[in-house]
């Protein structure tokens, strides 16, 4: 089925979002399982696993569309130093992706794209209260338990993968 080109842009531009999360997500992930926090590794190696997904949508509806998807671009990957500023940086990433997936769905709204709207609201909500909850949430427990009690809780047992 052809495409609105617009439409298509606007998929693929999602699209180098969703994969520098992938990014992100697995180098704090490895980075997590190095210091031995498993519980974040396990976390953050997950939602890495679940931006691939959206990526994955988002590579399936621009192909149905008739269009080529662009997997060559990725935003820079803000690496954090520490569990604070990785969180943070994860946390960013999410709120800009919250932004232009906003922006993606009014534009499929205008253009009568009801099947991609609907793609990306899901993958909306799962930003919203998955992801960025999430992280969020983990923000506010080293602000309430201090950063040595939180990154104990973090060890958990075991392997993280």
């Amino acid at each position: 089925m052809k495409g609105d080109k617009k439409i298509i842009d606007i998929l693929n531009e999602l699209l180098v979002g969703e994969l520098t999360a992938v990014d992100q997500y697995l180098i704090h992930g490895e980075m997590y399982a190095d210091m031995g926090l498993n519980e974040l590794a396990q976390k953050s190696l997950h939602e890495s696993d679940h931006e691939r997904e959206h990526a994955r949508a988002l590579i399936q509806r621009i192909l149905f569309l008739e269009g080529k998807p662009d997997l060559s671009k990725r935003d820079p990957l803000t690496v954090g130093k520490t569990v604070p500023d990785m969180l943070k940086s994860d946390l960013a990433l999410e709120y800009k992706v919250t932004g232009d997936l906003k922006k993606a769905i009014a534009a499929c709204e205008k253009a009568s794209d009801f099947v991609s709207r609907e793609m990306l609201e899901t993958q909306l909500e799962d930003t919203e209260m998955d992801h960025a909850y999430y992280l969020e949430k983990q923000l506010r427990l080293i602000d309430m338990l201090g950063l040595p009690n939180y990154l104990q809780s973090q060890m958990g047992s075991g392997d993280p993968a």
